[in-house]
């Protein structure tokens, strides 16, 4: 792969969710935003009372993934819905893994972040009003990972 000097545009990309009894390479409507993909370790700080140094250690703990929000013009919901209904139901069997690849210019799959081990954790609907402005329909779907990995796409 060459080196890349320039940084990556953040609008060209894709995101899969396998749902069941689904094509899993049939798209799920495009979103519009993708946020929240961080993860963060809890550092804790701990001292030896006959550390000759007075200062403390600081030791890396357990690591959390945050939330990750997706948003995206109403097209049809029931898909979204769905999954909502399934966690609410079945629980952790409704778990899966979402993969989100960034592409370059050229639409070519460069990185990727995979979510494990997923569910929805908050659906938010559009704000409808009959103003007549235009606006697009959006609904909004939070999910909950437990953990993720960034690859480089195809390896």
């Amino acid at each position: 792969m060459p080196t890349r000097t320039a940084p990556l545009p953040a609008y060209s990309y894709i995101v899969q969710i396998q749902q069941y009894g689904r094509d899993p390479n049939a798209p799920l409507g495009g979103f519009s935003d993708v946020s929240g993909l961080e993860t963060d370790i809890h550092i804790s700080e701990y001292r030896d009372g006959n550390d000759p140094e007075p200062h403390v250690r600081k030791i890396p703990g357990t690591h959390k993934v945050g939330d990750v929000t997706l948003k995206r013009g109403v097209v049809d919901s029931t898909d979204l819905w769905k999954w909502m209904t399934d966690t609410r139901t079945i629980g952790v069997a409704a778990q899966q893994d979402v993969v989100i690849t960034l592409q370059d210019e050229s639409g070519n799959a460069v990185q990727q972040w995979k979510l494990r081990n997923v569910v929805p954790m908050k659906y938010t609907g559009p704000t409808l009003a009959a103003k007549g402005g235009g606006d697009v329909a959006m609904e909004e779907l939070v999910l909950s990972a437990e953990g993720y990995d960034i690859s480089r796409a195809g390896s």
